[in-house]
């Protein structure tokens, strides 16, 4: 990698791959060792977690009635969901990764093999499914961006969020330097910016992304991070796996 400076990704199994690969420089800047927990940041200094994003169930609140929106993955097997529901590609986004590979992990591959039979329509990013229940194209979300949600439902979107009663899926963002990167000094410099306090609750204020810096504070609407019952993330795995992940979710979804 030439050409690059910074990076950041939604999988942060990514990183465990530029870091076998020997592309990436160690860098720590003073605020990330002083206000950050150790597991958010690698132990040889080779990435950093900018942001911390959930992959709840959502919904439109003008297409279901709040007595009637699901509390858990199961519910979006009743057969009143069928037609109505978005999911993203694990194929094409880190986030949606993460949570496919955590709904299967906990509830198993034969719960994706009963969803594939609901109609579910499949876009690709994590934030196409908060958009197509925006728009009203879909009732109900089943993965994608929590804090698109959040933003949509802050500007009068008729929006709601479900954190599902099983546990919501949870992807770190972390950043790297790398190696060869033609601007060393100013990746550096970015690094010890995007880490700090201004910058980050500059990124929970108004991105409503969750971070790993212990002096930003969300906003009273916003359901606090330690209050949401969430999936395990695990890099290690999702590396090995994700090929086989990619591979299975198309034959069950024949996308």
């Amino acid at each position: 990698i030439f050409a690059v400076d910074v990076a950041n990704t939604a999988d942060a199994a990514h990183c465990i791959v530029w870091k076998r690969n020997g592309w990436l420089a160690p860098y720590l800047p003073e605020e990330v060792a002083k206000h950050y927990d150790k597991a958010y940041y690698d132990p040889d200094g080779l990435n950093i977690v900018t942001r911390i994003l959930v992959s709840p169930i959502a919904y439109n609140t003008d297409l279901v009635k709040k007595d009637d929106a699901p509390k858990s993955f199961k519910d979006l097997l009743d057969p009143k969901w069928a037609g109505k529901m978005v999911k993203g590609h694990p194929a094409y986004s880190g986030t949606i990764m993460n949570a496919t590979f955590q709904i299967a992990r906990d509830l198993g591959w034969d719960y994706f093999e009963k969803l594939a039979k609901q109609k579910v329509m499949q876009v690709q990013s994590a934030t196409d499914t908060p958009k197509k229940i925006q728009l009203g194209e879909r009732a109900v979300m089943v993965d994608g961006a929590g804090y698109l949600v959040i933003r949509y439902k802050e500007t009068g979107s008729p929006l709601e969020i479900v954190y599902p009663e099983e546990g919501t899926p949870l992807a770190t963002g972390p950043s790297v330097v790398f190696k060869s990167a033609p601007n060393p000094n100013a990746a550096r410099l970015f690094q010890n910016w995007m880490h700090s306090r201004e910058a980050q609750q500059f990124l929970v204020d108004w991105a409503r992304q969750y971070s790993a810096h212990k002096q930003t504070v969300e906003k009273p609407s916003v359901r606090q991070l330690r209050d949401i019952k969430l999936m395990k993330e695990d890099p290690a795995a999702v590396e090995k796996e994700a090929d086989a992940i990619k591979k299975r979710y198309a034959q069950i979804f024949k996308v």
